[in-house]
């Protein structure tokens, strides 16, 4: 029959001379280990989701709890994440200028955009750790336990006897003299956050257990990225692809560096937005 001459037979096709899709073995596993990895992350987000939907207290607002920009303190809702953001995405314009340079063979404009791919990536990665240490930290007041609930102190002043107390299960604020009395009887005080209690939510531990895990372990993905962008960009300078006579492995570590801003979207909205 005609139409079997183009057909390839299974010896050919598992025989072990080369992958039976068609691609190289390195970008084939890269896929795998990606699918195997978004499985991971959709898991982790689907808790989330279950643990937000389940609890019966008001879940943290994103603009409130991350508002703060280096070096000017608060008052700037989620526009450090945001550049955080922005700066990720355009390292993965940059990965992509750096695939297309390697299809050409351009080994001086890889160099040029792995090195931006890997500066982005280390932007990223020291903004998240400052966003953990004011995570960790928290707000300069915290939040007390009260007579009539946890709340915040969002106003103070301590010649006058004034404060102003914010609840947070959604009870009216209380200020003046009637907040420094909340105040100066309170009876337990959270500042920070850890693994077993929050500022932010102190009826809520898992939502600091979520955010720990998840975006630490985003993180990782970013910081191991980083290390393999590095490793890919000194063996560019050493012509180690030049002899291989192709780049296919900056098309590889490419795969794996457009997963991890893929999935770093998901979570910023999950964790930021909604």
């Amino acid at each position: 029959m005609a139409g079997h001459a183009n057909e390839v037979n299974a010896e050919e096709a598992w025989g072990g001379n080369g992958s039976p899709f068609r691609i190289s073995y390195g970008k084939q596993y890269m896929w795998f280990f990606l699918m195997s990895d978004a499985l991971t992350f959709g898991a982790l987000l689907c808790a989330y989701g279950f643990f937000r939907h389940s609890t019966q207290s008001p879940w943290p607002v994103g603009e409130e709890v991350f508002n703060a920009m280096p070096f000017l303190g608060g008052g700037f809702p989620l526009l450090y994440v945001a550049l955080m953001t922005f700066i990720l995405i355009i390292s993965s314009v940059t990965m992509v200028l750096a695939v297309e340079a390697g299809h050409r063979l351009d080994k001086k404009a890889v160099i040029k955009w792995m090195t931006l791919t890997v500066i982005g990536g280390v932007f990223f990665v020291g903004s998240q750790a400052w966003e953990w240490y004011h995570f960790i930290h928290g707000s300069h007041f915290g939040a007390y336990l009260t007579a009539e609930g946890w709340g915040t102190l969002v106003e103070f002043d301590a010649a006058k006897e004034l404060a102003v107390f914010d609840f947070h299960h959604g009870q009216a604020p209380k200020g003046g003299a009637e907040g420094w009395a909340l105040f100066e009887g309170n009876m337990a005080h959270i500042q920070g956050a850890n693994l077993i209690q929050n500022e932010y939510a102190p009826l809520i531990p898992q939502f600091a257990n979520l955010f720990f895990f998840i975006t630490g372990f985003h993180g990782f993905h970013v910081l191991t990225g980083v290390v393999i962008n590095l490793i890919i960009l000194i063996n560019t300078k050493k012509g180690v692809y030049d002899e291989r006579g192709h780049f296919e492995m900056i098309e590889k570590v490419g795969l794996y560096w457009h997963f991890v801003d893929l999935v770093w979207v998901f979570v910023f909205t999950f964790f930021y937005l909604v």
